[in-house]
């Protein structure tokens, strides 16, 4: 039996080789794997010795070559095969272990890398070892993860090489080489066409966990990692720690996903909580215990049950606040929540955290970078975007009354548009003093998500802000009078309606300040 051995990541190949040749096998390598195991005593030939030929183009070419692809590719069934390798001297190779040159480390080192330095990084001849010896599994075992050496060697010792092992080595060298690929087709349509979506899209995708279920629990569900190099560094949920508490779901990886987007759209210190991925507390003080209980206060009723968020590392302090806080419902009753997200922990506020239950989970995530790609399925397709990751900084509200909003109110409209960003459309946010009041969402028309955050708000309204992820249709008797009425002082939203001069009137009338920001944030 004969094993062909070339690998980039060498983590293993000794003690697999030295099985392979405890066992009676033949060992052929090349270039620094053949040096490795030669290094340890390993009996081992350089493939040269198979194909009659060096190493050429500075290694380019090593492997392609008919006495190795022929020794592959031979099916053991089939005389006619049989016959043609022995009548050109080839030997059938009955093991192809291979792993390949690191393109996606290459290419997404910092600080960038030569086009030719990426070139010199594609890997040719590993991808067509793995084709051919995944192709003829039922004769040649492909090996291209290091974590399978032991199982196949256990396998060959005992004699259990079955075709279930075979196929699944041969789906995964397939699925190797598939990612690979994608990896190089991403890279080279970047460096032609920067910023266009491509004709052929391929996202490879690892699945790092298994999922009690899904949605519901009739529905199966898994976790995947998006491995584009578009997604590499940006951070997020896909990338958290989770340092203690049940695993996680189907819905707590949305819920999270969204406190966590929510939370990182503001600058100073912010407490978030979701249920439902929509926001229902949201409060930016200087002391984070303070910007928890208003977050909570915001929606009590809701809060319980939720995922919390903070854009500072949470201390002994704040862990014990979140640990001990009563409901403001009945003063009693200790808030309860699925997840708690930071960006770290101090060691004492970890170990505080975690004596709150031993299910609540507790995720150490990374803030998103703006950038990449947002998919989103249909049936049979997908919808493919820009992120709508535009800070509320770069947005201009253009004052369009007679009216004139204050710093403060204008300090909490841009805090209101940051909320209402992340709440389902239609979304309507009440909010002042740097805390949200009252969120109308997901209603399918907008007087009612108004007329939601309003009462929610309650007697707080009066000299609040309001702001809408897109514009109000109608003005009188309707959602900008309705919040006029109601003791709103400043409003915001896109503008763009045929009757936005109806909704200036109305402001103008009432004494209430109104901007335009010229951008919509939908969120359906």
């Amino acid at each position: 039996m004969r094993a062909l051995l070339g690998v980039y990541d060498k983590t293993g190949i000794e003690t697999f080789a030295r099985g392979l040749a405890d066992l009676g096998w033949e060992l052929v390598s090349t270039g620094g794997t053949f040096a490795a195991l030669q290094a340890a005593g390993l009996p081992v030939r350089k493939v040269e010795e198979l194909t009659g030929f060096p190493e050429m183009l500075d290694g380019r070419v090593k492997t392609l070559h008919p006495a190795v692809h022929a020794g592959i590719l031979a099916r053991r069934d089939l005389p006619a095969h049989m016959a043609a390798l022995e009548a050109h001297g080839i030997g059938p190779i009955d093991l192809v272990a291979c792993n390949l040159y690191p393109f996606h480390a290459t290419v997404t080192r910092p600080g960038g890398v030569a086009f030719a330095e990426a070139i010199e990084n594609i890997d040719i001849g590993g991808p067509t070892l793995l084709r051919a010896a995944a192709k003829n599994h039922e004769a040649v075992l492909p090996v291209v993860d290091p974590a399978d050496y032991g199982r196949v060697l256990e396998a060959l010792r005992a004699g259990t090489v079955d075709a279930a092992l075979r196929r699944e080595l041969a789906w995964k060298a397939f699925a190797h080489v598939a990612a690979y690929d994608s990896a190089v087709a991403e890279w080279l349509w970047a460096q032609q066409h920067p910023g266009e979506f491509p004709p052929r899209l391929t996202v490879p995708l690892e699945r790092v966990q298994s999922l009690r279920y899904g949605e519901n629990p009739h529905q199966r569900a898994a976790f995947y990692l998006d491995r584009s190099l578009a997604e590499h560094g940006r951070g997020g949920i896909a990338t958290a720690v989770q340092h203690h508490g049940k695993e996680m779901s189907y819905n707590n990886y949305l819920d999270a996903d969204a406190a966590w987007n929510c939370v990182n759209e503001f600058p100073g210190p912010t407490c978030v909580i979701v249920k439902h991925t929509n926001p229902c507390g949201v409060a930016t003080r200087d002391d984070l215990r303070e910007a928890y209980r208003l977050a909570v206060r915001a929606d009590a009723t809701s809060a319980f049950g939720g995922i919390v968020a903070f854009n500072r590392v949470v201390d002994e302090a704040l862990a014990r606040e979140i640990r001990e806080f009563r409901s403001p419902n009945d003063g009693e009753t200790r808030m309860f929540y699925e997840i708690v997200i930071a960006p770290g922990y101090t060691p004492e506020g970890l170990a505080t955290l975690k004596g709150k239950s031993k299910d609540l989970r507790i995720l150490e995530a990374q803030p998103r970078a703006r950038g990449g790609l947002a998919l989103r399925q249909v049936g049979g397709g997908w919808l493919v975007q820009d992120p709508d990751d535009l800070p509320a900084d770069e947005v201009d509200f253009r004052v369009v009354t007679k009216q004139q909003p204050t710093p403060q109110q204008l300090d909490d409209l841009r805090f209101a548009w940051r909320v209402v960003k992340h709440v389902k459309s239609n979304a309507i946010v009440v909010a002042k003093d740097g805390r949200l009041l009252g969120m109308g969402s997901g209603q399918p028309n907008r007087v009612k998500s108004v007329e939601i955050a309003l009462e929610k708000a309650g007697d707080e309204v009066r000299g609040a802000v309001l702001a809408s992820d897109a514009f109000f249709p109608f003005a009188w008797n309707d959602s900008i009078e309705k919040a006029c009425q109601a003791g709103i002082a400043a409003i915001a939203h896109p503008g763009g309606a045929l009757r936005d001069q109806d909704g200036i009137d109305c402001c103008n009338q009432y004494g209430v300040a109104m901007v335009f920001t010229g951008v919509r944030h939908f969120r359906h």
